[in-house]
């Protein structure tokens, strides 16, 4: 993804983290439909998503967010994988930060 910042080894534990805090404490919009239309109206701080997730559904959010100046973060792993770390039972695979809440996660560097 070009633009987009990479998780580098050794952090995606960190990135989890935050991920999960924000979900508990903060606001976040879960799947595509939300995080465009938070992209869109500009409430989200930063968006993340998964690596391996669908190419369009990335492609696109990569573009929304570069027009937009919001930070993006990119998951090593799938939308299971990040559905897991969001505390959900289903796939999610993408998610904006709207309120960071006790996550660190929109003044990190991954």
């Amino acid at each position: 993804m070009n633009g987009s910042f990479k998780v580098e080894d050794g952090s995606l534990a960190d990135l989890s983290n935050d991920v999960r805090l924000a979900v508990d404490t903060g606001k976040v919009s879960l799947g595509y439909r939300e995080v465009m239309k938070s992209v869109s109206t500009n409430t989200a701080k930063v968006v993340v998503v998964a690596e391996k997730g669908k190419k369009s559904i990335v492609d696109d959010i990569n573009h929304a967010c570069k027009i937009a100046g919001i930070k993006l973060l990119s998951f090593k792993g799938g939308s299971l994988e990040l559905g897991t770390v969001c505390g959900k039972p289903y796939s999610v695979n993408s998610l904006a930060v709207i309120e960071a809440g006790n996550s660190s996660i929109i003044n990190e560097q991954y």
